[in-house]
Order: C-alpha cells, then sequence, then structure tokens
C-alpha cells in the first residue's frame, strides 16, 4: 500500500522548491518513511498520507528569502526524492520478480572464535589434551544400550566381573583363613564397600539401559526397566546388594555376611558371552577361562581343608595341616595333590577325616574329569581348522600314493596344500560364506572384490545390483608358480581378476616371449564372456609368476545373471563387439541374406566346375592351352 501511494506522490526534483520550516518537517517525515528506525507498516503509511496531504501547503507560492538553510533543505529533499524513486523501483521489482534479492546488504557472518587449545604440562613435557567437554560428551551414557556391540558396556561388565571375583575369591578366604586382623580391618571394608558401589551402579544406571528383543522388535524405550525388573537377573541382583553387612555391629567382622554377593552370576557370564563376541581369537579367552575354573575350586578346596584342620585342631593328627610354613600354600598343595589324585597323602585316621577324603577324591575325579573334558573341547574347537586341512591333505597324499602318480605332482600338490591355507586360512572360502544368509555373504562379497571389478571396463556403466550379483559367482583359486592359467587354441569360457600375485602373457613364436606382466587388479580373458556359440579361442598362453590368486567369473554364471538384467545385457553386448573388432576376432555366427539380397548376392561355384574351366592344374585348361598350342604351328 505504501509503495502505491509513493508511485502516486511524485515529485520532480529540480521544481521542488520547499523552504524554511516547511522543508525541515517535510524532510523528518520522509526519514520516517525511508529510515529503518521505524518497524511498524502502519505508521509508515499515516506517514505517507500525511507527505501527500501536506505537500501542497509545505509547497506554496509564498517564497521567502533565500537563505544558507533554506539551500541546504532544497538540496536535501532533491536527494531524498531521488532515493525515493529508486527505493520504490526497486521494491517494486522485487515485488513482481521474488528471485531477486534485496538490495540490502546482508549481514555479515560473525567470526566464530578459535577453540581454546588445552595443553597440560607435566614435568618437562608439554602435550595437548581435549577439553573437558569431550570427555563428558564420551562419557555420557545413551538412553539405550545395545549390549552387542557398546564397547563401553563391556568395559562396565570387566569391571562388575572384578568386583564379583573380589567376593567370590577373597569371602571364603577370610572366613576360614585368619586373615582379618584389626591392623588390616579398615582396607578390607574400604574395598568392599567399593565392590558394592559397582554393584548397585550396574543395578540402578547400566541394566535399566540394555536393550532387549521382543518378537523380532529390539525395544529401545522405557519398557527396558520393566522388562529388567520382571526378570530373574533383577531379583539376584536385588539380594546381591542387601546390606548385611550391618550385622558387623552385632555379631562383629564375619565374612560370612557378604556371603549374598556371589549370587551376581548372571553378570559374569554375561560378560564372558560379549568378551568372546568381539575377541579375534576367542579360545585363547576360553583356555584361560576354564584354567581359572580349575583353579578357583583348588582354592575353594584349600579353603575346606583348613576348615577341616582347624575343626580336628591344628597337628593333632598326621592328616591335618600342623601349622608350619604358608598356611595358604600348604593347604592349597594339598588340594591339588587330592583332586588331581595324585596320591601319597597321609592317611585319614578319624571318621571325620575319612569321610571328608572320601567326598574328596569324588568330588576330585566328577571335577577334573569335567574341566579336562572342557579344555579337550577348547582346544579342539581352536585347531578344528587346522585338523580340517592336515585331514584333507593327508587323504589327497594317500590317494596319490595308490594310483602311484610321480613324485614330481605330489609335491605340487602339497605345496598348493601348504601356500592355499597359509594365505587364506582356509581351502575353500565358499564352503565359510554358504552358511551364512544371502545379504551377509553379497556384504562381504561387496567390502572384498567390488572395488577389484567395478574396475573392469567391460562393467563400467552396468547396473551396480548385478555387479553385486555377479560378485557372489566369483571363484578364488590358487595357481602354482609356472602353472598354465590358459594355454593358446584352448576355448575361453571364463574372464580372470588377478587378486594376488602376478602372471605372465607369453608369445613368439616358439611360446616363451614374455609379451607382458600383469599384476594384482589386472583383468584379462573379459572378451571370451561374449564371445558367439562356439567359444573364443585364445591367442597366447598365460602362465604364473609365482603364487598367483585369481577370480573365475564362468561364462554360464554370467548369462544366468544377465537374464534379470536386459539392459546391462545389450551395453555388455556392444562392448563386446568393440573389443573383438580390435582385436580382430569374429562377432558372431555369418549372417544368412534375406529377401532381394539373394539377387545380387555373388555365389561362388563349384570347386570342380572351377576346376574344368581354367584353374591350376584342371583337365580342361590343359586342352584348351594344347589347342591354342596346335593352332600356333598352322598359322607358321
Amino acid at each position: 500500500m505504501c509503495l502505491d501511494v509513493l508511485e502516486k506522490f511524485s515529485f520532480e526534483p529540480t521544481t521542488l522548491s520547499l523552504t524554511g520550516d516547511g522543508g525541515v518537517i517535510f524532510l523528518i517525515l520522509l526519514e520516517i518513511v525511508l529510515g529503518d528506525r521505524c518497524n511498524s507498516g502502519f505508521l509508515k503509511c499515516i506517514t505517507v498520507l500525511l507527505l501527500f496531504l501536506l505537500y501542497p501547503i509545505l509547497n506554496s507560492n509564498d517564497k521567502q528569502a533565500e537563505s544558507p538553510i533554506n539551500e541546504y533543505v532544497q538540496n536535501q529533499l532533491q536527494e531524498v526524492v531521488k532515493k525515493l524513486r529508486e527505493r520504490t523501483t526497486t521494491y517494486k521489482e522485487k515485488l513482481t520478480d521474488p528471485v531477486i534479492s534485496s538490495p540490502e546488504p546482508s549481514p555479515t557472518a560473525k567470526e566464530a572464535k578459535p577453540e581454546e587449545d588445552h595443553y597440560c604440562d607435566m614435568l618437562c613435557c608439554k602435550f595437548k589434551r581435549p577439553p573437558m567437554k569431550e570427555y563428558i560428551k564420551k562419557m555420557k551414557l545413551p538412553e539405550s544400550i545395545d549390549s552387542y556391540t557398546d564397547r563401553r558396556y563391556v568395559g562396565w561388565l570387566f569391571l562388575v566381573t572384578v568386583a564379583y571375583n573380589w567376593n567370590c575369591w577373597f569371602i571364603p578366604l577370610r572366613l576360614v583363613f585368619p586373615v582379618q586382623t584389626p591392623s588390616n580391618m579398615i582396607y578390607w571394608i574400604i574395598i568392599d564397600i567399593l565392590c558394592d558401589i559397582i554393584y548397585v551402579g550396574d543395578l540402578l544406571i547400566f541394566q535399566p539401559r540394555v536393550q532387549f528383543v521382543r518378537g523380532g522388535d529390539i525395544i529401545v524405550s522405557k519398557e527396558m526397566k520393566k522388562f529388567y525388573k520382571s526378570s530373574l537377573k533383577f531379583r539376584l541382583d536385588v539380594f546381591s546388594i542387601i546390606p548385611f553387612d550391618v550385622l558387623y555391629v552385632i555379631f562383629g567382622f564375619n565374612a560370612i555376611f557378604r556371603a549374598n554377593k556371589v549370587f551376581k552370576h548372571l553378570t559374569f557370564f554375561e560378560f564372558n558371552d560379549r568378551l568372546e563376541a568381539i575377541m579375534d581369537k576367542a579360545y585363547i579367552y576360553r583356555v584361560i577361562r576354564t584354567t581359572g575354573y580349575l583353579l578357583f575350586i583348588l582354592h575353594v578346596n584349600a579353603c575346606l581343608y583348613y576348615w577341616a584342620s582347624d575343626y580336628e585342631g591344628l597337628g593333632s593328627t598326621k592328616w591335618v595341616y600342623d601349622g608350619k610354613g604358608n598356611m595358604y600354600l600348604r593347604c592349597y598343595y594339598w588340594a591339588v595333590r587330592t583332586l588331581i589324585t595324585i596320591g601319597g597323602l597321609p592317611e585319614p585316621v578319624t571318621m571325620f577325616e575319612i569321610i571328608f577324603q572320601l567326598l574328596n577324591f569324588f568330588s576330585g575325579v566328577f571335577v577334573f574329569s569335567s574341566l579336562i573334558g572342557q579344555m579337550r573341547d577348547v582346544i579342539g574347537a581352536a585347531t578344528a581348522g587346522q585338523n580340517y586341512y592336515r585331514s584333507c591333505m593327508d587323504n589327497t597324499v594317500s590317494y596319490m600314493n595308490t594310483y602311484s602318480i610321480p613324485r614330481i605332482v605330489q609335491n605340487r600338490v602339497r605345496t598348493w596344500y601348504e601356500y592355499t591355507w597359509d594365505s587364506q586360512g582356509m581351502l575353500d572360502e565358499s564352503e565359510l560364506l554358504e552358511q551364512m544368509p544371502g545379504k551377509m555373504q553379497l556384504a562381504i562379497a561387496v567390502d572384498v572384490n567390488f572395488a577389484i571389478v567395478s574396475k573392469v571396463d567391460l562393467f563400467k556403466g552396468c547396473d551396480n545390483q548385478m555387479i553385486c550379483d555377479m560378485l557372489l559367482r566369483l571363484k578364488s583359486i590358487v595357481y602354482l608358480p609356472g602353472d598354465f592359467v590358459c594355454k593358446k587354441g584352448e576355448i575361453g569360457r571364463e574372464m580372470y581378476i588377478i587378486k594376488q600375485g602376478e602372471v605372465q602373457v607369453l608369445g613368439g613364436p616358439d611360446g616363451t616371449k614374455v609379451l607382458v606382466t600383469l599384476r594384482a587388479g589386472a583383468v584379462f580373458g573379459e572378451i571370451s564372456l561374449l564371445a558367439a556359440s562356439g567359444g573364443n579361442r585364445r591367442t597366447a598362453n598365460v602362465v604364473a609368476h609365482g603364487f598367483a590368486n585369481l577370480f573365475i567369473l564362468d561364462k554360464k554364471n554370467l548369462n544366468e545373471i544377465l537374464l534379470h538384467y536386459p539392459d546391462s545385457e545389450k551395453l555388455l553386448k556392444k562392448k563386446g563387439k568393440v573389443l573383438m573388432k580390435k582385436t580382430g576376432k569374429p562377432v558372431g555366427p555369418p549372417q544368412t541374406a534375406k529377401g532381394f539380397s539373394l539377387l545380387t548376392q555373388k555365389i561362388e561355384p563349384p570347386k570342380m566346375f572351377k576346376a574344368l574351366l581354367g584353374g591350376k592344374g584342371g583337365g580342361m585348361a590343359a586342352i584348351i592351352k594344347l589347342k591354342r598350342e596346335q593352332e600356333a604351328q598352322v598359322v607358321i
């Protein structure tokens, strides 16, 4: 609305003549309209109307005497009117064309202050450290915790496991052996309090945030707390933090009041599962854990032996501990010899000693055999691949000996087995991938092989999904030094991609000249995939120079894939024709003539007819030649 009024309120700067107070008033009103101090559109519209009404009055014919002030006002008015017209024109263009930006300069962005560097002085060194905000962000716990992938949760479980093992190992020790004295009681209490704080933190902070799966869905809402509270783990955790330690005040310091701390065993087993899932060689931890079980059982047995000796009286019989030397080591030594059934121990004397010794023998046989069997399974699982490799190699060697295979061939077979196992850790990668779902197979194949296949010129421009499907059909084969990958004259039905090693292309008259050396990432034989029926013959020998690991793509597999990608099939055929023309190889079968081309087509005469008509050495040619010689003699 203001713009429409301003357009009607036309000024002529050359004829404008406002003087005195009228000019000053006019300038003030224009300042309100044009200035940025007034943000109210309604006020600006009222001011424009006042200008429209007051202009005839202010611009009366009653001209005052000219003065320096009047001249200054006159010049300012003329400048203001010019700016007013320019601004009115600009805003009209902006309304008609919203793409035009505002003539007003955009506010400049304030320069961000660089973060201050935090340095830490230690001795004579000065090193940079991240600010405290970054530490707080890293330490902040998320609303939900994925127990399978969050390493912070695994670290916390390790801390809980340390506290749990402290209680499991030292509660029996403190209960039986006289290790708690008034001088060191404060240290035992401090460590017990720290363990209890860890238990409470796990109960209140971490466990209620752990995600769980229900019906295939990952639950990350407030239902996590309800799920945890309804589980057996919550009830055991609550029981393990009940402070029975307050009974110390009544009965004195006795470790039996902390026996409930060992019921947090579910967290210990959860830590074992999570740690094995993230370790590269989990069998190492399994061996260490099984050894720890054995040592703990021996530890408990040593505590029981000292309790039995104390019950009977130290040194009262030959069977009990006599109280000499280090009491824990002497009892532990007795426990080891008893559980492992080594023998050579003093005979029990009293009925209590006999029953105790019998129970020890029975439990020792059972526990020790169980642990030995578990250790055997752990070691067997760790060496299962190695055992499979040895079994395959032994069976192959036995087969070759049965059929009297030459020694040279047997040595090459052994070399292939050894190199394949050392380089891959398995004999056939496809056997491992077959156990996984198709999507996981594709994900692994893309990470391992996509970068190599995507560089092949033949497949550039093809559908990415087609290339991904093709990755699942690649086969990895190891060639020994001097092995022929392909020979000259063979029918080519495969394409080769060098994964590792080098191959040499041989040519020349005798087929021993090295034409080119292909290294990792190179491709050869791709034309054979698109050759016409009947195949494409190899034009040179390709030999492995050293150990070479190659990917092979079969023509049959490619055709099965291209059935689902017609556009990629057309593109590959077009590229195949261009490549085969460059190499001078036939593009396809000869085309049969159709239509009018049959009339213009030159038909080659039969060989017999050509011989009769004058071919080299033909009978008709000899007769014609003899007749011409006779005619020449008659003329002479």
